[in-house]
């Protein structure tokens, strides 16, 4: 081997060396409230399931009833 190549291989592995020596912990960026499953959560979810329902339920009730009507395309 060459000086050349002898001493690239020693800069990878010098550089590889510093990368893993340099590796800190992350921390989350928002952290979660301790109660995130308590029952308020759990009644919020469903007054808006309840609410997502009534809403779903008038508009089909908007929709027309019968055979759709004939014309060009259908």
């Amino acid at each position: 081997m060459g000086f050349g190549k002898t001493s690239t291989i020693l800069m990878m592995i010098f550089v590889i060396l510093m990368v893993l020596s340099c590796q800190t912990g992350v921390e989350a960026a928002r952290e979660l409230k301790v109660d995130f499953a308590s029952v308020n959560q759990h009644q919020t979810s469903s007054a808006i399931y309840e609410k997502a329902k009534y809403t779903m339920e008038f508009w089909l009730q908007k929709l027309s009833s019968g055979p759709s009507p004939s014309g060009p395309g259908h």
